[in-house]
């Protein structure tokens, strides 16, 4: 069993710094790929960064060069530093573990419960 907690969400002018956190309890081994996914009001999850158990990254074309994940030591904290917000970043952000891409589509077997990120 996993377990995801997220922290760091709230209201930020546009254009502004945010970091959100993930604390990753249970059976996260090292090897699992984590992520980061997003939920506007309305709309599916939507993929935005993941990092892989050897430190490869991947980014969503619309926070490519103003987002970056990292892992913190032994794997069992995720980062996701966001810079030059736009209000169309506004969302529930997920933490995600044992992500995987499908035919293009990501996914994930563990989900926490969100944080929400708010851009005025």
């Amino acid at each position: 069993h996993v377990q995801l907690v997220e922290s760091g969400g709230g209201a930020v002018e546009a254009g502004g710094p945010l970091t959100l956190s993930c604390a990753a309890s249970g059976r996260v081994y090292r090897s699992y790929c984590l992520g980061w996914f997003r939920q506007a009001p309305g709309k599916e999850h939507v993929w935005v960064a993941s990092i892989e158990s050897d430190g490869t990254t991947e980014y969503a074309d619309s926070v490519k060069g103003r987002f970056t994940i990292s892992k913190g030591s032994g794997a069992t904290t995720l980062y996701l530093q966001m810079t030059s917000l736009k209000p169309e970043d506004s969302a529930l952000y997920y933490c995600a573990a044992q992500c995987g891409k499908d035919d293009g589509t990501w996914y994930a077997y563990y989900w926490g419960q969100g944080t929400q990120v708010t851009v005025s």
